[in-house]
């Protein structure tokens, strides 16, 4: 009941189906989010990428096993010295225009992606430089050995590496793209587009899928729908209804306490396809006061605890648990260094701190989405916390897409800018400190809050050059206690997101990553 008591209910409108939408081989789904923005490289949000997924294809992709295998690459070649690679892409690749795609697209969009994702600047910095060979081949020349190469290239999360045309890649990291011609199975309908209401995807006619069965994100991305609509129903019940009256085929992610009503009907089927899960995170800009000062981040720090925002956001204790490790429970390289005597709610020693630090009572801004329901419960929480601690709050409500254009602004709160930012990130891709992005520490160069910081900079890039697992684990142990000492992201618990859909819709793709090859609808 807490929990329902939280959410903030935008009541939605049923839309009616159109009869192109009513065919066997048409998937009308309720994804977690309304889709506003169309770059995969200009934000993180999951919903871009995922949309991403639809319409663009990738260099490399993970498969179910968390192994990097080729996707648009035919074959590869690696020099003995381990500096020059060279990639032979798959014949008769075409951009959805028609024309065919060449190295002369890719080299600008692995430009493009370096330029954006964590793991790809860390790539850029061992780079020396990146060439076409002819249309079909392209190298990379590094100045010193990359052990991590196809990881990077495959990697799925928060910023793929799609591959886009020339004129398309070529545009500044820092600008969206509108041209959103790719080479995927589907193509996006542009003018059947309507933010808030629906977004349309149609089968590639011309895309060739690799011949190996499906495997996470690797393998033949076979598409055998025809057609398929994200529906735009922001209120969790009414779609529940939606869904239970077969007015849609699929929910995305089901708010956690509307479960039971699903679990009951036998026509509904409730599936995990990331058994993994997400991991909550908490940023802070350190653009702004007051979290431009290291003591203010701690003192907040202090405030928090994972059970509250675990009960409020999910509720039920088979989907969640405490997890104090900045790269997942049940991992490799799960540690808690760094976490004694954090996320235990100290709130006297945070208001201490405070009074010391003479805390002039200004309001800390923290950015709620309404329309999100596992993530629509942690600013109240954040809320209630940091008052207890000493904190004034404001918390300020937004949809999920206008809440990601406005964390990307680093203008001062007065001017749109903001304090505090959450979202939830699929802990596998947060497995170490140079895939997780949480865990860099460059500036203006990572995620949303630009935390900077050269020791933990330093150490990831320790990471990469170290092959033995244990000395490995003892740099992730040093990055994790240098991430919380240093307020650059709060983990704030794991949990598992259930999906729902019809049972005539099989064959989703175990993956932390949601996508429509290999589905079909009976």
């Amino acid at each position: 009941m807490l929990r329902r008591s939280l959410i903030a209910l935008a009541g939605a409108v049923l839309i009616s189906v159109p009869a192109s939408a009513q065919s066997p081989r048409a998937l009308r789904v309720v994804m977690h989010s309304d889709l506003k923005i169309v770059d995969p490289v200009w934000t993180t949000a999951y919903i871009v990428r995922n949309h991403g997924y639809l319409i663009y294809d990738t260099l490399f992709a993970i498969d179910g096993k968390f192994e990097p295998q080729p996707q648009m690459v035919e074959s590869w070649t690696v020099s003995d010295d381990k500096l020059t690679w060279t990639f032979k892409l798959r014949d008769g690749l075409k951009w959805h225009d028609g024309t065919p795609v060449t190295s002369a697209d890719v080299v600008p969009s692995i430009k493009r992606w370096t330029d954006k994702d964590a793991l790809g600047g860390l790539l850029a910095k061992s780079t020396k430089e990146m060439a076409a060979v002819d249309d079909r081949t392209f190298q990379i020349v590094l100045k010193e050995p990359f052990g991590m190469m196809l990881k990077a290239l495959a990697k799925s999360a928060s910023v793929p590496l799609f591959v886009m045309p020339r004129r398309v890649a070529e545009t500044p990291v820092a600008q969206q793209i509108s041209d959103t011609t790719g080479s995927g199975p589907f193509i996006f309908k542009k003018d059947e587009w309507k933010a808030g209401e629906k977004v349309v995807y149609v089968r590639n006619p011309d895309y060739k899928p690799r011949t190996e069965p499906p495997s996470g994100l690797a393998g033949g991305k076979v598409a055998k729908l025809d057609r398929i609509e994200w529906r735009s129903i922001p209120d969790p019940q009414t779609a529940v209804n939606a869904l239970l009256s077969g007015e849609i085929d699929m929910i995305e992610s089901v708010a956690h306490d509307l479960l039971p009503v699903l679990e009951k009907d036998k026509d509904v089927k409730v599936v995990v396809l990331d058994p993994l899960g997400l991991t909550y995170v908490l940023r802070y800009n350190w653009k702004q006061p007051p979290f431009n000062d290291v003591r203010y981040r701690r003192a907040a720090t202090l405030s928090l605890n994972q059970k509250d925002f675990l009960q409020a956001t999910i509720g039920d204790p088979r989907y969640y648990k405490e997890c104090k490790a900045m790269f997942g429970c049940g991992t490799p390289l799960e540690t808690s260094a760094g976490m004694k005597g954090l996320l235990e709610s100290r709130f006297e020693e945070s208001r201490q701190l405070l009074k010391e630090l003479g805390y002039d009572g200004t309001p800390i801004v923290v950015l709620q989405t309404s329309d999100n329901p596992v993530l629509t419960n942690l600013a109240p929480v954040t809320k209630t916390l940091l008052e207890r601690g000493g904190f004034k709050v404001d918390v300020q409500s937004m949809d999920w897409q206008t809440l990601v254009a406005r964390r990307a602004k680093k203008d001062p709160v007065a001017q749109g800018g903001w304090n505090i930012a959450q979202t939830a990130a699929a802990a596998v891709l947060l497995l170490d400190p140079v895939n997780n992005h949480y865990a860099e520490a460059s500036g203006d160069r990572s995620q949303f809050g630009w935390p900077l910081d050269e020791e933990i900079e330093k150490l990831r890039m320790q990471f990469i050059r170290e092959g033995d697992p244990k000395k490995q684990l003892e740099i992730a142990e040093k990055v994790q206690t240098r991430i919380l000492s240093e307020g650059v992201t709060v983990p704030l618990g794991q949990f598992q997101q259930p999906m729902a859909r019809r049972t005539n819709v099989t064959g989703n793709v175990v993956s932390p990553v949601t996508v429509f090859w290999n589905v079909e609808k009976k």
